[in-house]
């Protein structure tokens, strides 16, 4: 299974940059994985929320095809476990081609993407920064990769100062 994930505009943060990279390259030693960035919608002070929600729709229809089965990362989603969204995957693997992930632009979604969505997943019921969900996510689908292998899951040591170290788990 191809697994794809879509994100509306680019990431800023250099180290939350950092983080994706690295978790994507992990994704990669389990299944195919890549990431597609749409642009961000230039003069959106002159149109609406609506407007924006549309034309990013149409940006991301155009990543999409007729068999994939799309997913939206929305507030509104279910909420997995990490072990219950490991057994999601497994179960999506079994049973499509194409796995695309979408994480939207700041308004979130029109509803042509809506309609179009097979399920949608919702990381929390926190709010995050776009920027974070992206790092968040990619952890989330790295950690189900080693739980569908039965792999132990553990981040390397942070160093906070020296001799100081915290160990992340």
């Amino acid at each position: 299974m191809k697994t794809l994930l879509i994100l509306i505009g680019k990431t800023n943060d250099k180290h939350f940059a950092a983080g994706i990279s690295e978790y994507v390259q992990r994704i990669n030693h389990y299944m195919p994985f890549e990431t597609v960035t749409i642009p961000e919608l230039k003069n959106t002070k002159n149109i609406t929320e609506n407007q924006q929600k549309q034309a990013e729709g149409e940006l991301i229809a155009k990543y999409l095809q007729p068999t994939d089965c799309v997913v939206l990362m929305d507030e509104h989603g279910k909420e997995y476990r990490s072990m219950e969204f490991a057994r999601w995957l497994t179960q999506k693997q079994n049973t499509v081609r194409r796995l695309v992930f979408i994480i939207g632009g700041p308004y979130g979604f029109s509803q042509q993407v809506y309609d179009r969505a097979d399920d949608m997943v919702s990381l929390s019921k926190m709010t995050f920064s776009h920027q974070m969900v992206r790092l968040i996510f990619t952890e989330q689908l790295y950690r189900a990769c080693t739980i569908i292998r039965g792999e132990p899951y553990h981040l390397s040591l942070i160093h906070i100062s020296e001799p100081t170290r915290l160990r992340c788990i």
